[in-house]
């Protein structure tokens, strides 16, 4: 990536003759030509505000080739940075957001936005132990925000250590009760636990909410069904999805409480939401 540089001045010293001849004198008389003059280099110009905004609707494959073209004009900028790795992990391109985070933090260590998205691309693709730092550090720039505390919980379930997870959630939970996504993390490190009934109570109080997505609807499909509950995981189900992803949900669900001796991935079911 490229850094702004200072641009040097170019002085040109006269040159001071001692006993110049007359012959000297004389082609020194003459109007010397005048000297080229030397253009300065100019930084590669950055997008506009416009441009940005524009940018900022488009699909993740341009966006990611906008803002890597950005942060290489700029390594210090923090919207081309952050935007990269936004992008990439758009794109399911994890590995590279979490490294295009931690450039981004080397030259802006303590920059919220980036300490976030280091973050989210290090739970993204499964590596919550290093998103614990910047997740930490996050919540200590921003401590009334919910969202670092709710991506630490995550963050401490991939690290395997529960209670301090259980700790974040119920903190994010308790500084945004009125926001889905806190609840819905709640719930699922308390079904990942066994405590479905625990889970189900918290995900239907996030569902009533305003800010409630299909994700969260889906959750509580799956948390109603693994309690064997299946015709209204299945109602559920189809408030929201086709039929054939329905019926793959409900063949997973089926497998994994024994009804079925056919196993199916939750990558499945995922992938049919």
């Amino acid at each position: 990536m490229c850094r702004k540089r200072a641009l040097l001045a170019t002085v040109l010293a006269p040159i001071l003759l001692i006993g110049v001849s007359a012959h000297a004198a004389d082609k020194r008389a003459k109007p010397a030509p005048e000297a080229a003059s030397v253009a300065a280099p100019q930084p590669p110009r950055k997008a506009s505000p416009a441009e940005r905004a524009e940018m900022r609707r488009a699909d993740p494959l341009t966006r990611m080739a906008f803002w890597s073209t950005e942060a290489e004009r700029d390594g210090r900028d923090v919207e081309a940075g952050v935007g990269l790795a936004q992008a990439l992990r758009a794109l399911g391109r994890y590995d590279e957001a979490a490294d295009a985070a931690a450039r981004l933090l080397i030259v802006v260590p303590d920059n919220y936005d980036a300490l976030m998205e280091s973050a989210r691309a290090n739970v993204a693709r499964g590596q919550g132990f290093y998103a614990i730092e910047p997740g930490r550090k996050a919540a200590a720039l921003q401590p009334r925000d919910w969202r670092p505390l709710s991506l630490l919980g995550v963050a401490y379930e991939q690290a395997k250590r529960d209670d301090e997870a259980l700790a974040a959630h119920r903190q994010a939970v308790a500084l945004a009760p009125s926001e889905a996504v806190p609840l819905t993390n709640l719930a699922m490190h308390l079904a990942s636990a066994g405590d479905l009934k625990g889970a189900e109570a918290a995900l239907r109080q996030a569902a009533a909410l305003p800010t409630a997505t299909i994700q969260v609807r889906q959750n509580l499909a799956l948390v109603v069904g693994l309690q064997g509950r299946l015709d209204e995981a299945e109602k559920l189900a189809r408030q929201d999805l086709p039929p054939e992803s329905v019926d793959n949900n409900l063949a997973w669900l089926r497998a994994a409480i024994g009804q079925e001796s056919t196993t199916r991935s939750w990558t499945a079911v995922k992938a049919g939401g």
